[in-house]
């Protein structure tokens, strides 16, 4: 049985009970708040609170999926036996209460006990599970006790936890939550650590590997911290493929089960190191690799900013550690290409992606190589100097992130690995300062165009026409090209506009003149400009755009170009403005010249006609 077995038979499980099979939604969130999809619920998040009716939407209330999930939280654990960037997550759902046969805390144990014993014929003898004991003005969960012991799981099998290990979510800061209890495997003593006290949630090993977490959702967790009951409860429940996989395939981990011990093997041939030789590193640099293919083929590119910094960061710990192993040229192109037709079984928008993918990794990696050497170097001398007191200042951390491009984390990683710490609160401090210094070049760069620098208000108004049209320019680039188009900077003079932005695909005679009728169109419709002033976050929340979140204050200006009578959306940003009042004014919109400045970067110059 194989890993896409494993689906198909838990997709079977559940649609014979009534369950509907629903797509697994992006990698990138719905919520702005957060940058990655981590969970199966977060596509479901009105559903659960009851903002959205299910039953309209899906005609049932029961579903299930296996969702793309990435958390980079847990990123400097990658490695280990548990721990994975990119993973699937298969869950079951059972949304609100009606007469229909909902099913909650007994419904789901049970069909969780079926389809681990009766349909995956795990053994029920190493089954254990933990529940909630309750904690601050939240009660024991009482029920999940007497309904296990019910199901044959007898007392000493059954372990009580807090809100750290017991309570699931929100997955936003405020949101649908609840007890969970989680289901674990015994893998038996080789797996252990020898102690009396072993068992769920030990600290020492991996002997107890949870494989289900079946949350009960009750309770909404307000902004002031304080939990209220939800309209309705809701079961919400995940499996963690890679687990469960390794357990179906009796594997120590997942690494060397088909999820990557091919594309392991592969990785091996191009270096003079073995995998039992270094684990730690070959898992590293096949975790990272799958999830670079991942969030590559959801459109994400290397930057300094939001997904595309994670991107970035993944790349750059690879090239790190290609170093470590030894690994001679091309040897990424073989593991790439394994994963691409692994899961474009499954995921069809990776098929004929790897070309993409490897040119994305070799042109990122090799860029940052030629620093890294050096800054490898560096690193080791300001070690020397800092030998006594094994603490590394911020100054000197910013430095290296500032002259080698050595993102945070990998400058932590380094200075584990050496025995030393870094002072992270100094750095910081030193990243705010060179923020505050760089502020005027960056608010010209970036949205400020400089019009205060206008030579008189005949110029002034000049300006502020082209800096209207420019984001007219960038929703139009973002409908006609494709929603993954990012700003990159803009220049704005009293005879054109410049707008550079992120593209990787050559731009042809056709979607320019699309592009420039789109925003002759919008002129045309007289859309008025509506300004609103409002916390940076509520800004994001509200859908406007934001590719410069740390050049943003707390307080920020969202400019929004709408039609009056249909309320349709045309554009809408942060933005440090000003622009006209209707776009009516602003004339004729011609671009003069589309160019590639860089690896996936373009510019486009345009002007307006009789403004």
């Amino acid at each position: 049985m194989n890993s896409n077995d494993i689906i198909n038979i838990f997709f079977d499980f559940f649609q014979k009970r009534g369950h509907k099979i629903i797509p697994s939604s992006s990698l990138i969130a719905p919520n702005p708040s957060t940058l990655f999809t981590a969970a199966g619920m977060q596509q479901l998040n009105s559903y659960l609170l009851g903002e959205k009716d299910v039953i309209k939407d899906f005609r049932t209330r029961h579903l299930v999926s296996c969702q793309k999930c990435f958390r980079a939280n847990d990123i400097n654990e990658v490695g280990d036996e548990r721990h994975h960037t990119f993973f699937e997550m298969l869950g079951n759902w059972s949304i609100g209460q009606d007469k229909n046969g909902n099913y909650f805390k007994e419904g789901a144990i049970k069909y969780a006990l079926e389809f681990l014993v009766d349909t995956l014929k795990l053994d029920k003898n190493k089954i254990q599970v933990t529940i909630f004991k309750g904690e601050g003005e939240l009660p024991r969960d009482e029920e999940s006790l007497k309904i296990w012991q019910k199901n044959g799981i007898s007392l000493p099998k059954i372990k009580e936890f807090g809100m750290s290990d017991n309570f699931w979510g929100p997955v936003y800061q405020t949101g649908p939550c609840g007890p969970c209890t989680e289901i674990y495997y015994d893998r038996g003593e080789e797996f252990g650590c020898k102690k009396k006290s072993c068992g769920p949630n030990c600290e020492y090993c991996n002997r107890y590997l949870e494989i289900w977490n079946l949350v009960f959702m009750e309770y909404e967790k307000k902004e002031d911290n304080s939990f209220t009951f939800l309209k309705q409860k809701n079961v919400d429940t995940g499996i963690g493929l890679e687990r469960l996989t390794s357990i179906i395939e009796k594997k120590e981990t997942a690494y060397e089960t088909e999820l990557f011990f091919p594309a392991i093997l592969e990785i091996e041939k191009y270096s003079n190191l073995k995998y039992q030789e270094a684990k730690r590193n070959f898992r590293i640099i096949a975790d990272h690799l799958r999830a670079i293919v991942f969030l590559v083929s959801e459109g994400i590119l290397p930057s300094n900013v939001s997904h595309g910094y994670i991107l970035r960061f993944l790349i750059r710990r690879i090239a790190r550690i290609e170093i470590l192993l030894n690994l001679k040229e091309g040897w990424e192109k073989l593991p790439v290409k394994y994963f691409v037709d692994f899961y474009g079984k499954r995921y069809p928008e990776l098929i004929d992606k790897d070309k993409k993918i490897i040119s994305i990794i070799y042109e990122e990696k090799n860029k940052f190589k030629k620093t890294l050497e050096k800054g490898l170097k560096e690193f080791e001398n300001q070690c020397k100097k800092f030998e006594k007191e094994k603490i590394i200042p911020g100054k000197i951390v910013f430095y290296l992130y500032q002259s080698f491009g050595f993102p945070i984390e990998l400058l932590k990683e380094l200075a584990r690995e050496n025995n030393f710490i870094i002072k992270e609160d100094e750095f910081w401090e030193e990243f705010k300062k060179h923020k505050e210094i760089s502020k005027i070049g960056s608010e010209k760069k970036f949205g400020g165009v400089g019009i205060e620098l206008a030579k008189n208000e005949k110029e002034k108004e000049v300006l502020t026409k082209y800096h209207t049209a420019t984001h007219l320019l960038h929703s139009a680039l973002r409908k006609i090209l494709d929603l993954t188009v990012k700003q990159a900077g803009s220049d704005i003079k009293p005879e054109r506009l410049r707008f550079d932005f992120f593209y990787d695909k050559k731009i042809t005679d056709n979607e320019i003149k699309k592009i420039e009728d789109l925003v002759n169109q919008k002129i045309k419709e007289n859309l008025i400009v509506k300004k609103e002033i409002m916390p940076l976050e509520e800004a994001i929340k509200t859908g406007a755009l934001a590719f410069f979140k740390e050049k943003y204050p707390e307080t920020v200006s969202v400019y929004t170009i709408l039609n009056e009578k249909t309320g349709e959306v045309f554009s809408k940003e942060i933005c440090a403005g000003p622009h006209v009042k209707e776009t009516g004014i602003l004339g004729i919109f011609k671009i003069q010249k589309v160019e590639s400045i860089g690896k996936n970067t373009k510019r486009i110059k345009a002007i307006l006609i009789n403004n």
